[in-house]
């Protein structure tokens, strides 16, 4: 099949694209051509490149016309984050595309209420925040779509993606370095709330996965959504725990109000920590495995290792001593 992927060359696209490529499907990937992707694989020689500035066509209207214009039978859109941008591509494809897939996010969801957290079950409370909130009226919508017989869509919602080539989330809940060289030299870490909040990682590629397998079961994956994570999930203290342990150290957890944690670091690290710890999340992925053999390769701690190993060795991460333990 002929298969375009918006956004290819980043997080998700660097490991989709090449496996769509194996699979034996023409691959187009549609992107601002600012950045390679993440990695080097030999199957990106076989890519057509197309260079597009979407939220400029978007306010144009001729980025339906772009990708429409390629004549897919599969059309996979990595980085559409508002209702309008995603309602554009849908009434633009509908009778010129087999199946749309949009990647959403488990920001979806907002606190949780009851765990693990299932597709449609009530177990989360409302979204906040425009980026969830957004995600959620994308997902919403594309369900509609297909149930009122339109455009063929799924909605894939990853968790914390996770991956060689970026910092992932760490144990506190943000992007701060500061928190790996805190753990690998044995120094206490402060932590707001309980120490027992949850955060639910996944690898990239294994988000990838359930993306190449959503296309090989179109009808299974027709008019459905479904969160992509890791088997498990993470609370902070342990992963705390686990992360100390990679450099030879014992993690000194210390529990701290908000209100101290916010005055000790930057907004925006305070702000993506609450965001985080405050929902809390942890998902089922019982449905993508039933519906489309989703099978993920990487725990979590599994996931953060490698990225933290490829940070590392790059010299682009300092730690107080080396890591005393390698991703396999």
């Amino acid at each position: 099949m002929k298969v375009i992927v918006i956004g290819g060359s980043g997080h998700i696209g660097s490991f989709l694209v090449p496996r769509l490529v194996r699979a034996g499907h023409e691959v187009i990937n549609i992107s601002r051509g600012t950045h390679q992707s993440y990695g080097d694989a030999p199957e990106w020689q076989q890519v057509r490149q197309v260079i597009a500035d979407r939220q400029q066509e978007d306010r144009d209207g001729t980025f339906g016309d772009k990708v429409a214009a390629l004549q897919a039978d599969v059309v996979v859109d990595l980085v559409c984050f508002t209702l309008e941008s995603a309602s554009l591509l849908v009434n633009r494809l509908r009778g010129d595309a087999g199946h749309l897939l949009h990647c959403g996010s488990v920001w979806r969801y907002g606190q949780s209420l009851k765990l693990p957290i299932a597709e449609g079950s009530g177990s989360a409370a409302a979204p906040f925040g425009e980026y969830g909130i957004q995600k959620d009226r994308i997902a919403r919508m594309l369900k509609e779509e297909t149930d009122d017989g339109g455009l063929v869509t799924t909605s894939v919602h990853p968790g914390h993606i996770v991956g060689p080539g970026w910092h992932p989330i760490g144990p506190l809940g943000n992007l701060d370095p500061a928190v790996w060289y805190t753990l690998s030299a044995g120094q206490p870490l402060q932590v707001p709330g309980s120490g027992s909040e949850l955060m639910h990682h996944v690898h990239a590629d294994d988000v990838a996965q359930a993306f190449e397998k959503a296309i090989q079961n179109r009808d299974a994956a027709a008019g459905e959504d479904f969160n992509i994570v890791a088997p498990t999930a993470l609370t902070v203290r342990g992963y705390a725990d686990i992360a100390a342990g990679w450099f030879g150290q014992s993690a000194t957890v210390e529990t701290v109000t908000w209100e101290h944690f916010r005055e000790s670091t930057t907004p925006e690290y305070a702000e993506s920590s609450w965001g985080h710890l405050y929902r809390s999340h942890c998902f089922t992925i019982e449905k993508a495995k039933s519906l489309l053999g989703y099978a993920p390769r990487y725990e979590p701690e599994e996931a953060v290792l490698e990225s933290i190993t490829w940070l590392i060795e790059r010299g682009q991460l300092r730690v107080a001593t080396p890591l005393s333990v390698l991703a396999s």
